[in-house]
């Protein structure tokens, strides 16, 4: 078969190493540059200080198809001219038009880093970890008009650790769609595919993480759940610590079992360069490396945990 990959980072470049592997042939790829800059510019760019992506592309040999969008006519007759079979999407940010869905003999397919029905929508890398699962996976269903709602052609699971970051699931989900795709190939020389409409009832969709998400809510949220909020963020967005008008990175955290007799939120021990924060199941989190959010404020950090941070004062 001849697939056209559409994409960009490390779902893109996995989805590459595993048609090669499959043995299938690529006729073209699609990179994210396409779209987001002027011909010229893409040009300056990719002969100057080229992407991953583009360098990726460019040592294997493969046909890097330029166009101004997936739904553009010069993209469509590309993907006529090349006979294509198959569009195989890892990472995208466009709306496919009906006309681009029907152009490929058998099926644009896209590949979303979740269990589907379930975190349809924008990083779910992040949302299952904020949510709690134990278990996230890959799944490739053919495309429709709208968003992760076609029908579902294949599935895979990877367990969530206790320890997962946002990074490390989203590294093993593209590892896993490297193997899985392989199969899937497979599957369409030996057998016919039986597509299997989603589930609406069980379907969830995840909004765009924002700054909000950012800030930890600790008169709200136990130790567990804000745990959970700075792996998952990691390393699309840094949390922040709230106190009065100003917020507070951090470069560790540290858990203690034993509860207190504080209120959530509670600032009960300082260092020069660290605080004790109560949450709302009691237990208490030791944030360390601290450094003032604002630039201008930088490099009085430790001035300000010395003489403006108050024992018993509250993180909001």
């Amino acid at each position: 078969m001849k697939i056209v990959i559409v994409g960009y980072g490390e779902m893109f470049n996995a989805l590459i190493t595993g048609v090669l592997n499959s043995g299938h042939e690529i006729a073209g790829v699609f990179r994210k540059e396409n779209i987001l800059y002027s011909p010229f510019r893409r040009l300056v760019y990719d002969w100057i200080m080229p992407s991953e992506d583009r360098l990726f592309v460019k040592s294997l040999g493969l046909n890097d198809i330029k166009a101004e969008s997936v739904n553009s006519d010069k993209f469509i007759e590309e993907i006529k001219r090349l006979n294509t079979d198959i569009i195989l999407v890892g990472s995208w940010g466009e709306k496919f038009s009906s006309k681009i869905i029907a152009s490929p003999k058998i099926a644009c397919i896209n590949t979303h880093p979740s269990l589907l029905p379930k975190y349809r929508g924008a990083n779910p890398y992040a949302q299952v970890i904020l949510a709690g699962e134990k278990y996230s996976g890959i799944t490739f269903h053919i495309m429709d008009e709208n968003f992760d709602t076609g029908p579902v052609i294949h599935q895979a699971e990877v367990k969530i650790s206790d320890y997962e970051t946002g990074k490390s699931l989203k590294q093993k989900c593209c590892e896993l769609a490297r193997k899985e795709i392989v199969s899937l190939l497979k599957s369409f020389d030996e057998k016919i595919q039986i597509p299997i409409k989603q589930n609406e009832k069980l379907a969830t969709y995840q909004k765009q993480l924002t700054l909000e998400d950012c800030i930890l809510n600790f008169s709200e949220e136990s130790s567990v759940k804000i745990q959970r909020r700075i792996r998952a963020l990691t390393p699309w967005l840094k949390c922040h610590i709230p106190y009065k008008n100003e917020f507070f990175e951090f470069k560790k955290f540290t858990v203690y079992d034993n509860k207190v007799d504080f209120e959530p939120a509670s600032i009960i021990k300082k260092t020069s360069n660290s605080i004790f924060i109560v949450c709302a199941d009691r237990k208490i989190i030791e944030f360390s490396g601290l450094k003032l959010k604002r630039f201008l404020l930088l490099p009085f950090t430790k001035f300000y945990l010395k003489y403006f941070i108050k024992i018993n004062s509250k993180a909001i």
